[in-house]
């Protein structure tokens, strides 16, 4: 993994490493002004957020352009559904504001050439045949539902997530 794909720095140490994690992969990239915009709503939500009347512990960040990321530490306060379900809305509400899709789950990211780049499942043979995937390409692992998992299991080579076990090609190095 190259210096490019670093994230680690931007996730709070003073999580506990069970809190939850939500991440969102965008449709596109958002451009520089729309960010801005997102930041403000992030902020505004993570400030919001409760369950049932206590104040969650919730980070909410911006990683590589693409990827929102929800954190909550239930050390303090646990998330009940109705507040799963408020981070829900929130995200729909992202989703029609920059006009983006963030629940595909037919789009995969990797990370090349230290940049994000999206490829549909569905072409997922014609990118190994044609090496543009590989067994030690970065996967964006967005099933990592915990603070620990997002630093431990959120970048990993193919070779290690479910497309090896599916793509026989990227069980080893081609």
């Amino acid at each position: 993994m190259t210096n490019d794909l670093s994230y680690k720095e931007l996730v709070p140490a003073e999580f506990d490493p069970s809190s939850r994690v939500w991440i969102y992969q965008s449709s596109r990239p958002f451009r520089f002004s729309e960010a801005l915009d997102l930041e403000d709503m992030m902020n505004q939500f993570v400030e919001a957020w409760t369950s049932h009347g206590a104040d969650v512990k919730g980070y909410s960040n911006l990683f590589f352009g693409q990827f929102i990321i929800l954190m909550a530490d239930e050390t303090h306060a646990g998330v009940s559904g109705c507040s799963t379900d408020s981070s829900v809305r929130f995200i729909k509400e992202v989703e029609r504001h920059f006009q983006v899709n963030l629940f595909d789950r037919q789009m995969l990211a990797f990370g090349i050439d230290g940049k994000v780049q999206m490829v549909p499942l569905s072409q997922i043979d014609y990118a190994i045949k044609n090496g543009f995937i590989h067994a030690d390409t970065i996967y964006f692992n967005n099933i990592a539902g915990t603070k620990q998992e997002l630093l431990d299991n959120w970048l990993i080579p193919v070779k290690d997530s479910w497309l090896a076990k599916r793509y026989p090609a990227l069980q080893s190095i081609v």
